[in-house]
Formats: structure tokens, sequence, C-alpha cells
């Protein structure tokens, strides 16, 4: 067999690049798309087959650590091959050896252990080798990633993989409170976090909204302060075992003093307000910090926590205290001038200082956001930067580590390509530091926070995209090329599906509920161009916990994979209007069925409330499908006439109307380029920030990504 020459990261991204600007498939098709990308792959000789022998047999002193990964690795294969293993161990000569070197590590993944691993495939076994349980967890991840069809069967080619992660925090956070989410969902984000290598699932449990874990010291928390959904203690412990087995830590987060709302139905003591306090409803949210009983009882709660949650970090929040409460309160305010505490940032660090000794009392690390970071703050706390890069490293100087998730919230339905420019590392300030200060950013966190999705759309909102930012966290910084990271993240987004993630099967449903007894393939075609407002980002209004996420919006995608597609289709013909006439093909049959979709979707909205704010975006993609082919037509190169063929002699006459029709053509062609020009304008215009919508908002709180072909066209056009 032919040996191929080492892969480097550059050349990966020179081949996903050229398969995503339309070079050959076929080519490239035996390449393996990875994500994150591999410090170091070379290609071997051989290709491991993959059929019901496969044996994993794991050598060192992790057996028991892995066994659960190995089950959990072996039912994902199953599902993204078809393969059905045999129940029986397969004869030593029949056997496909996946071998597992592994020294073992610690019981429960520790932040900064050793993540790395390298991975052999050949024709005779796949080796693995790793110094914890979580660098083999990782190495699987990839193997899996290897495994595609091929002349025989599913099979994974010949390869030497050597890896590591850049930054040893890798996380999720996940709000349950706004909405809740079942342990299913829980526990199907956890199998697609792990098959990207993200190892920390940060789980925001208390909010206004709810409180969402079971106390048997104060029940009333749960008893009065959810709708009902919480988990137990027994859930409790079920998920943490479970993120375990998958190389994940879980950190709770209890927000204090701020956005404690959920605290006060059961215990109004806590509550810096009189109440009445009512779930949901108004009554303020801030601990009273001047009460020696709040301690108290925060003293009793964390040591409660603390038995379930074996991470050594613990997420107090601390972030947006309204200081009204506070400073209207008169017994508040005698305490502060009693300690010589100024102001409510004065009362917050006063609270966050005995809130620390508690949190170190049982053995944890204090997390926050970036407003507990005040003078006085011991360096022992670990600063969460949402306000901004410049934020995080004027933490790290001044001696403090610290994660990022500014440029990382979900909610606001960024595309992947706004998440993977963002770097922990990033930024002028960070390139400020010293190599000891740079140390102390660790790295960073996608954030879902809950107030527009549910159960049901919350996947949708996590992946593809937060793969993008798992492989900022990953990979080496010289990994960015954008147009190579969405070739492999349209790959990546289909293979998720087989950890159980939902992102893309909740989609076909929820359109064909909100078409009704229709024929819902109109909705289709609209929604495959659309792209939903996030929270604070142009979506109108924030729905409560027993609002229904069932909007159109909802069931549209942060990012439209068709448009993006489309668009760069449209780049190559622009490029050789003559030439690619598959890329023609394509824009023209797009373009005629957008044109002709308005008059099949009309009869969708008749008494259907749910598509009466979508009609003028409907109308929209019709006229857009007009003008792109309008627009094909003005670009397509007129034929040459043949040598052959003498141009008609004219007399002055004529020849003066010929050139009057031809100014009055160049002139109408002009306006209506001007008019479209106009509309792709409107269509382009950034929705308004908040939730106030107004005139650049859409009424559906969407965006039509269709316009972006269309766009790339009318710019060729007003050059031509």
């Amino acid at each position: 067999m032919r040996v191929t020459m080492g892969i480097t990261i550059s050349r990966l991204t020179t081949m996903f690049f050229m398969l995503a600007a339309g070079a050959s498939q076929v080519v490239f098709a035996a390449e393996p798309v990875l994500m994150p990308i591999p410090v170091k792959v070379q290609p071997m000789p051989g290709r491991f087959a993959i059929n019901a022998n496969l044996l994993v047999e794991t050598v060192g002193g992790a057996n028991a650590r892995l066994a659960p990964a190995v089950q959990a690795f072996r039912s994902r294969v199953s599902r993204q091959t078809g393969v059905l293993f045999a129940p029986v161990l397969p004869g030593p000569a029949d056997a496909k050896r996946l071998v597992i070197d592994c020294a073992g590590g610690p019981d429960y993944p520790t932040l900064g252990e050793d993540e790395s691993y390298t991975l052999d495939v050949s024709d005779a076994e796949v080796r693995i080798k790793a110094a914890t349980a979580e660098g083999a967890i990782h190495g699987l991840a990839t193997f899996v990633q290897l495994i595609q069809p091929g002349p025989d069967g599913f099979q994974a080619a010949g390869v030497h993989i050597e890896d590591r992660p850049r930054f040893p925090w890798r996380g999720l956070m996940l709000d349950v409170c706004r909405h809740w989410m079942p342990v299913e969902v829980v526990k199907r984000n956890l199998e697609a976090m792990a098959a990207v290598k993200l190892n920390v699932l940060h789980w925001h449990l208390s909010e206004d909204q709810g409180f969402r874990v079971e106390s048997k010291r104060y029940p009333r928390l749960q008893e009065m302060g959810s709708d009902g959904d919480y988990y137990t203690q027994d859930q409790i412990r079920e998920i943490v075992a479970y993120a375990r087995d998958r190389g994940i830590r879980v950190i709770p987060e209890f927000d204090v003093p701020g956005h404690s709302g959920a605290w006060f139905p059961g215990y109004p003591e806590l509550a810096a307000t009189p109440g009445p306090f009512v779930l949901g409803g108004r009554g303020g949210s801030e601990m009273d910090p001047s009460k020696e009983s709040t301690y108290s009882f925060l003293d009793g709660f964390i040591g409660e926590m603390a038995q379930l949650f074996p991470d050594p970090y613990y997420h107090i929040g601390g972030d947006e205290v309204n200081p009204r409460a506070w400073n209207q309160s008169a017994s508040i305010q005698t305490f502060a001038k009693e300690h010589g505490l100024k102001d409510a940032p004065a009362l917050q660090v006063y609270f966050n200082q005995r809130l620390l000794k508690i949190v170190q009392k049982y053995g944890k690390t204090m997390v926050g956001w970036d407003e507990i970071l005040v003078p006085g703050l011991p360096t022992d706390a670990v600063i969460q930067s949402w306000r901004g890069q410049k934020s995080l490293s004027e933490a790290a100087s001044k001696g403090y580590r610290g994660i990022l998730s500014w440029g990382y919230y979900l909610d606001h339905l960024s595309p992947a390509s706004l998440h993977y420019a963002v770097d922990p590392l990033g930024g002028p300030d960070a390139a400020a530091l010293t190599p000891e200060q740079s140390s102390r950013i660790m790295g960073g966190e996608a954030c879902m926070w809950a107030e527009l999705v549910g159960p049901e759309t919350v996947d949708s909102r996590i992946w593809p995209r937060t793969a993008a930012i798992a492989e900022r966290l990953w990979s080496s910084a010289d990994v960015k090329d954008v147009d190579a990271m969405y070739a492999r993240l349209d790959v990546v987004s289909r293979n998720l599906e087989f950890t159980g993630a939902m992102h893309r099967a909740y989609y076909q449903s929820m359109l064909d509920r909100i078409a009704g007894n229709q024929p819902a393939v109109p909705l289709h075609v609209l929604a495959d161009v659309i792209e939903s407002f996030g929270l604070g980002t142009g979506r109108n209004g924030r729905p409560t916990g027993t609002a229904p996420l069932n909007r159109f919006v909802d069931a549209c995608l942060p990012e439209s994979e068709l448009a993006r597609q489309l668009e760069l289709a449209a780049r190559r013909f622009v490029a050789n209007p003559g030439g690619d006439k598959a890329d023609e093909a394509t824009l023209r049959r797009q373009f005629e069925t957008w044109a002709a979709n308005d008059a099949l979707f009309q009869p969708l909205m008749e008494n259907n409330k749910l598509l009466a704010e979508v009609a003028p975006v409907s109308k929209d993609l019709s006229a857009l499908g007009e003008a792109g082919i309008k627009m094909m037509d003005y670009l397509e190169p007129q034929p040459v006439p043949s040598a052959e063929v003498k141009p008609k002699k004219l007399s002055a006459k004529a020849r003066k109307a010929e050139l009057a029709a031809q100014e009055a053509a160049q002139s109408a062609r002009v306006e209506w380029l001007t008019k479209e020009n106009a509309e792709l304008a409107r269509l382009a215009q950034p929705p308004r920030r908040g939730n106030a919508g107004g005139a650049q908002s859409s009424p559906a709180d969407v965006r039509l990504a269709a316009f972006r072909p269309v766009k790339v066209l009318a710019d060729a056009l007003a050059h031509k």
C-alpha cells in the first residue's frame, strides 16, 4: 500500500476550504472530518473495518473507570453505522481489536490533569494511549469521527494522531431555571459535549424563575421556589456520575445575592425587601447582606450541596445585583454605616467575603461572574468574564484565574463564525500579559441562557455552534480558517445526531406542527433560509416559563446552512459566469423555487395565527427569487456572433433607434437594480438590540438569510 505524507493543520485546513469552495468532493471524500482539529494528524497505510466483531480492550489501571465510556462508545458506533455488535466475544482470529492503554488517573475529572492521547489506526488494530481516563475518552471521540462508509462497509482509515488541549477549562453553561430542562435533555447534551471534547458542565440551578435542586435541609426551596420541576438529589448524583463517565466535571451555580427571587417564597427572611413573594412575580431578588441569619442559612445550604457535587469549584453567581432594595432598606443602611460600607458595591464586597469563607469551609473554590472582582477579593477566587477579553485580562494581571464567556453567549443566536473568532487569549490586553499572567486564563464557556428555549428547542441553540467554540478552546490558536470550519461543522452537525442530540430532529416536527394538516413543504422552503433572532439581538419579548415556545422563530435555526451554501455558489458563479454550470443550475433552481413559494404558502396562512406574522417574510422570499433569476440573466455572457454571420447594415435612422432602445434598457436596468439594492439593504439591516423591536426588527423575529446570495449577484451586476 502507498504511504502518504503527514498532514499538517494548514494542509487539512486547505483541503476543507477547497471542499467548501466546490472542489471535487470525490478527491477528498476519504479525508477525515475532525473537530476539534488535533495537534498532529499523519495518514498511515491500512484501514480498520467496523463490523460485529469489534472488541474493545482496556489495559493499564483504568479498566473500571473506563467501562461506562466504552459502553457509551459502542452504543454511539452502533447508531452511527447500524452495525450490531456480537452478543458474545468473538474468537481471537475474528476479533477487530480496539485497545485502550490507560494508566488510570483520578476517579473524578480534575482541572489541569493530563488530557492528551495518541491514536493509531491500522489494518490490524486501533490503539489509544493516554495517561488518564479523560485522555482515553477524548481518543475514543476522535476515533468515532474517523469512521465513515467505504467500499467494504464502515471503516476508519489508517492514521497516527497526537493530541492535547490548549485550555484546561472548556465548558457549557446550561440554564435550567427560566425554562426547565429534564434529566434526558441534560444527558443528551453531555453526550454531545463529550463528542467535541468539552469537559465542564456549568449547571445554573437557581434564578428568579425557579429553584431546581431538592434540598432536604431546606425543602421549601424546591417546594415553593419551583413549579414542581426540580432535580431530586438522586438525579443530581446520577447526572454527576453520567458526566464523569464522559470526562466532564459538573460545577453548580446557585446565584446570590442577586437573581435570587426563587429562594424567597419559601424563606422570605432571606430577602432584602418585605415581599410578598410569589414565584415568577415581583417582590425583589436580592438577599439581605446585613442579617447574620442569611449567612447561617447559606452555610447550611452550601454544606448540603457540597455533598452532592464533588468538583472543588462552586459558582456563586454574584452578577447584576440591583442596589435599589439595599439602598431603600433602613435596616440595611444602618448596618452599612455601622460597618463603614459606603455604598451598595461595598455591601456586595462584604457579602462576597463572608460567602467566600463559607465556600472554603467546605473545601471549595469560589467562582463568580465579573462583578465579584473588587478590591479585597482573595486571588483564590475564579472570575468568569461576561464583559469581555479586556476584563478577563485585567483579572489575570491582578493575579486571578479566569474563564471567558463573552463572545460565547449562545442565546444571542450569533453565527458560529463570530464565536470562532473569539479567543480567551485574544486582543491587545491579553497580548500585553506576561506568560505567568496568561497561564491564569484557563479557557472559556459557552452560555445557554434559557429565556427563549425549552426542552424541545435548546439543542438547536447549543449545536452545532458550540462545536466551533469547542475547537477554539481545544485546538491551536492558528486553527482559524472560517470557511474550513464551516465545511467541517456541517458534517459534525450531522454526526452529533448519533450522540442523541436533537438539534436537527426537532426542526421537521416543529414545522409540521405549525403547518397543521396543510402541506408543510412551502413552510420548509421558507424556514431553510431563515435565521432566528436571539435574546438582546432583535427578539421581541421574553416568554414566561409557561408560555409555549411554538412560534416560527422557535422552529428556525440560528444559521441557515442552505443560505451559506448558495452564497458560496453565487461567489463562484460571478467569478466565472460562463463556467461552472452546476452552480448556475443550482442557483436558478433555488431562485425558481423561491419565486413560486409564496403562492403555495398563502393557503397555509388561512386561520393560522402562528403563520400570520410570517406573511411579509414569505413575500420577500418570492421577490428575492424573481430578482435572483433576473440578475443571473443580466450576468450571463451574451453569445458571440459567428464570424460567418455578417452584421446587418442599418440605416442611420434605424441605428439611432437601436441605440435609443439600448440606452432605455440600460436606464431601466439601473433603475431596477437601484430598487433591488434598496430592498437588499432593508433585508440586511441588523435588528435593533434589546426587546423593544422597532422598525428595524421583523415582526416574526427572524432574518431572511436568502438575501445573501442575491446580494452577491447584485454587487457583481453593479460593476459589470
